[in-house]
């Protein structure tokens, strides 16, 4: 009697199966597995409204949930923010935005212990959440996968030195969902726990969600003396980097006359 060996589920089923191959299926438990993709960078929630618009996936949560979401998966962490690690994840029908959640914050915590025990030298990071809120700022600041580590290296030479992080992706962060995609200088001045151009240090969070090589940039910064980056506006997502102010200042200048001359053209 094969009944209370077969197992519930969504099964994918050939044309020409057989009675007896079917049986195999049920019992085996070869259920469909879809999947969910969390992507690096994306937010907690944009992470939500990812699961929400999964037509698979089994909706419990809203953004306001998310104090008793970190408590049912354990979490310790004050914010939900960054817990999650970008992955694709495969799962039965019927699973919930919560399983999903449970299972890449567990993951998440393995990636972040091992990277913490394998960390570089005279870090000024001093817990694995604080290089996670640095593996997301890397993970906001960078698009060119190879220009990690120098990007980390920048930040941890600030952090060193005592100089504010000034970096753009924190301050909108901390605008928040009202952020309308241009950053003023007003926007810069303005004082949030999330402003390193006002505040020393690392902000109290993640930003984004860091994949596992952000984190590893944060925590295997490359050696130099480079204190700054701007965008080369060479459309490839390449930064220039100085070690002075004034050497800045002049990449700064270039990039506006690439934007410049990049609007010119297209009028």
């Amino acid at each position: 009697d094969n009944a209370a060996s077969i197992h519930a589920g969504e099964y994918h089923l050939e044309s020409g199966i057989t009675p007896a191959g079917l049986i195999d299926k049920f019992i085996s438990g070869d259920v469909q597995l879809h999947s969910f993709t969390i992507v690096e960078g994306w937010t907690f929630r944009e992470l939500l409204a990812a699961l929400a618009a999964d037509e698979v996936v089994e909706q419990t949560l809203t953004y306001e949930d998310w104090p008793a979401l970190l408590e049912s998966i354990g979490a310790m962490e004050p914010h939900p923010e960054g817990l999650f690690l970008p992955e694709t994840y495969r799962f039965p029908k019927g699973t919930s935005d919560a399983d999903i959640l449970g299972q890449s914050y567990r993951l998440m915590a393995e990636v972040l212990a091992e990277e913490w025990d394998a960390r570089g030298n005279n870090l000024p990071i001093m817990s694995p959440y604080a290089a996670l809120i640095l593996g997301s700022i890397v993970e906001k600041e960078t698009a060119l996968a190879a220009e990690r580590p120098r990007i980390a290296g920048v930040f941890i030479r600030r952090l060193l030195a005592g100089m504010r992080l000034q970096t753009d992706p924190t301050v909108i962060y901390g605008i928040g969902p009202d952020f309308n995609g241009n950053l003023t200088r007003r926007d810069l001045r303005r004082d949030t726990p999330y402003n390193t151009y006002t505040r020393g240090g690392l902000p109290p969070t993640p930003i984004a969600l860091a994949g596992r090589a952000a984190i590893n940039a944060a925590l295997h910064p490359a050696d130099g003396t480079e204190l700054y980056f701007v965008a080369t506006g060479l459309g490839d997502g390449s930064h220039k980097f100085s070690d002075t102010k004034e050497q800045h200042d002049r990449a700064v200048q270039e990039y506006l006359a690439r934007q410049r001359a990049g609007r010119d053209e297209g009028e």
